[in-house]
């Protein structure tokens, strides 16, 4: 249901007739008041004729379709149902429909183009897997094309490579202005060799020229503008996000967004909540056409965005589905016989997975790599693959080709790159600059046993030329333990089994493109790992060799504590205790470090720290700690034993001071005698002075503010006492 202030038309209609900029704040007024409690479209409702949509404007529209192909049927039904209706209907795609299933791929998106003609799209802006088969090939493509494929910020030789912008006029007159945007990362997610002489603007330039195509759609008279970005909201993309340009970019009434394939409650989630930037609606469909996203501009000019799962629609378009039967028929045919059999999943998954960590399925790729290259005569030290090229995972079961090309849809082929021990580093300390956030160049590797350091901040150097990424300053990350079972040696040349995309320079891998030795070998990747499976595995991917990741990197996350900043004082005393077993943090992702810590609490954290030992007696040691169900039952039973806290009662939830914090450790080390301390705020005779000049002796602590007082009855928060213990083990140590 949607709740909506109406404004009659010929009110909108003279506002019009005042000018473009007139109509801008019409248009932000009724957006502002337009509130959406829920915004899905039924296939029944999608499919009614009794409610008259005469005058209203419908945009349906996909992204990142991937190949999904037996979807278009329903798309097509879905826009002949909202036309039957009345509606003047436009059918729009954001991007990425060439790639990632054989059923698109193994044509190079001829078969994507041709169902795309079926079902009746009317524009397309270009994703960066367009590009997997060359800028000639997308230019044969347009051709085909009965739609229009727009995308304004790609120039090739300097001049806009497709059209910028389409117009479409409603038999009322109204006119929609689209235009495109393709992400700028394609300069690396595209192999180089394929992209010669394209450039994609990126940053400020891509915001400038979005204005100059709103400003332009405005001045020919179009009072509603689309723009069909594939820029997507991934924090990977910062800087070049639908995101970040609508807080640059005015005047844009819809953005119909792609690349990270987010559903519309991502994007509204990354637009704060409200689905809007400024003024502007963003919306996007996921992919693989789970949905089918549906923006109506009403007769009174009200903008509402929603999306349908593609699963709720019944109606099909016969010649479509026909199509895509066939063709889908001629994939089994020759793609669909099974070859070989795996034991255990193999994790094609994004994240967690091949992006962010190490995974079965990168280790078995990066093997065949090695084995194929060895197989050929060039002895290789190691093998990498980019986590992005893993596009699917495979179930436990039988493997068909087909799943082989699902996971390495690309087409991409063996080649050997030769590189210094430095250059490797450079390469594994860029393409992990943000782990563990997901990036497309994450290392899977063979050979290679190397470690990243998380807590530690990326070096940030130089912009790669041509690239959207920055190679690194110094290494601060990553550390590279061995390669090829010897180890890691800076001034070695290393012989590296990889990709032809990266060995071009491809995602974060410029290292690669400047070796020394860099050549094709010519053998598709996908075969390569065919091979190895049947050749070297026998037919059969085991549970031994496969089950799990072979541990060749390490991913050193530190704390997982969000309430834990890697420069907190306390972060080495916090990690110290949760790898000591001393405490988990209050929650599974938080620490609370300035929480006050009780007496249970310390109490407890010595107890651990000491092993946990058993207590002579179970019999309660005090009249206020007597059930043997709480967690510091046997921690306070060990204290009286001990001798730590004498009298009757323990009073475990009071507050733990500074004074009887370091009082309790003194009593756990046996009460060594030190030096007296010098702090203004403790006596010699207090009863904790001896506790004090041991602590400062230890080295636990130096005392408050300029270090001349203790602060003894201050109560200790938790991040305190952790790093009081820790310092304490150090100089025990």
């Amino acid at each position: 249901m949607c709740y909506t202030i109406s404004i009659p038309r010929e009110v909108i209609s003279r506002a019009f007739r005042g000018g473009n900029r007139m109509k801008k704040k019409v248009l932000s007024l009724l957006l502002a008041v337009v509130m959406t409690f829920s915004l899905a479209v039924t296939a029944n409702a999608a499919e009614e004729t009794a409610q008259d949509l005469d005058g209203d404007i419908v945009i349906l529209h996909t992204n990142d379709v991937h190949g999904a192909i037996s979807g278009y049927a329903k798309v097509a039904a879905l826009k002949d149902a909202y036309e039957a209706r009345g509606a003047y209907v436009l059918l729009m795609d954001a991007g990425d429909f060439i790639q990632g299933d054989p059923t698109v791929s193994t044509s190079e998106g001829a078969t994507a183009v041709e169902l795309m003609n079926l079902a009746g799209y009317d524009v397309a802006s270009m994703g960066n897997h367009e590009f997997d088969y060359g800028y000639q090939n997308l230019k044969d493509l347009e051709a085909d094309a009965d739609f229009t494929i727009v995308d304004a910020n790609v120039l090739y030789n300097g001049q806009v490579a497709f059209e910028d912008n389409v117009v479409f006029t409603a038999p009322d007159g109204t006119k929609i202005g689209v235009f495109g945007l393709d992400t700028p990362e394609t300069a690396t997610k595209a192999h180089p060799a394929k992209i010669q002489g394209v450039t994609f603007l990126a940053g400020d330039k891509m915001f400038d020229c979005a204005q100059d195509q709103v400003d332009a759609l405005e001045a020919e008279g179009c009072e509603y503008i689309i723009c069909l970005g594939h820029l997507g909201i991934d924090a990977e993309s910062t800087g070049n996000r639908s995101i970040d340009l609508l807080e640059k970019v005015e005047g844009i009434d819809v953005f119909i967004d792609g690349h990270s394939h987010s559903t519309l409650e991502d994007v509204k989630a990354a637009a704060g909540g409200t689905g809007k930037v400024g003024d502007t609606l963003v919306t996007s469909t996921g992919t693989k056409l789970e949905s089918v996203g549906v923006v109506t501009i009403d007769a009174d000019g009200t903008i509402t965005t929603a999306t349908t799962p593609v699963a709720d629609l019944t109606a099909t378009d016969a010649d479509v589905a026909a199509r895509a039967a066939k063709i889908q028929a001629e994939i089994d045919k020759e793609y669909g016989t099974v070859f070989a059999k795996t034991e255990v999943a193999l994790n094609g998954e994004k994240e967690p997975g091949n992006r962010t960590e190490e995974t079965n399925l990168g280790d078995l790729i990066c093997d065949a790599l090695v084995w194929g290259a060895e197989r050929e005569g060039t002895e290789v030290d190691a093998a990498v693959t980019n986590g992005g090229g893993i596009r699917a995972s495979i179930a436990a079961g039988d493997i068909t080709k087909k799943d082989i090309n699902t996971v390495l849809p690309f087409g991409n082929t063996l080649s050997i790159v030769k590189v210094t021990g430095a250059e490797l580093l450079e390469a594994l300390e860029a393409s992990t600059y943000c782990t563990p956030t997901s990036i497309g160049g994450f290392p899977q590797v063979s050979g290679i046993e190397f470690t990243v350091d998380t807590t530690k901040a990326y070096d940030q150097g130089e912009q790669y030329p041509g690239s959207t990424y920055y190679g690194p300053k110094s290494i601060q990350r990553v550390t590279i333990e061995t390669v090829g079972g010897e180890p890691f040696d800076a001034n070695a040349t290393y012989t590296i089994a990889t990709n032809d995309f990266m060995a071009a320079g491809g995602d974060t891998y410029y290292a690669f493109a400047a070796a020394s030795v860099n050549y094709d070998l010519g053998l598709s990747m996908d075969e390569v790992v065919m091979d190895y499976i049947t050749d070297e595995l026998k037919g059969t991917v085991t549970e031994e060799a496969y089950g799990q990741p072979a541990g060749r990197i390490t991913v050193d996350q530190g704390l997982a504590f969000t309430d834990v900043a890697a420069t907190s004082p306390y972060y080495d005393g916090i990690e110290w205790a949760v790898d000591e077993g001393i405490t988990n943090g209050t929650t599974a992702t938080t620490f609370s470090p300035y929480q006050n810590c009780t007496r249970a609490q310390i109490i407890t954290y010595l107890w651990r720290a000491a092993g946990s030992p058993e207590p002579a007696s179970t019999e309660p040691a005090y009249t206020d700690v007597t059930d043997t169900s709480l967690y510091f039952f046997k921690a306070v039973q060990w204290v009286s034993e001990q001798g730590l806290v004498e009298g009757e009662t323990f009073d475990p939830y009071a507050g733990c001071t500074r004074a009887m914090a370091v009082y309790f450790m003194w009593v756990a080390a046996d009460s060594p005698e030190a030096a007296a301390a010098s702090f203004t705020d403790v006596a010699a005779d207090a009863d904790y002075a001896a506790a004090v000049n041991w602590a400062v002796a230890q080295g636990v602590t130096l005392g408050t503010g300029d270090g001349s007082t203790f602060s003894p009855d201050t109560v200790c928060q938790r991040g305190q006492i952790v790093t009081f213990l820790y310092r304490a083990a150090n100089a025990a140590a």
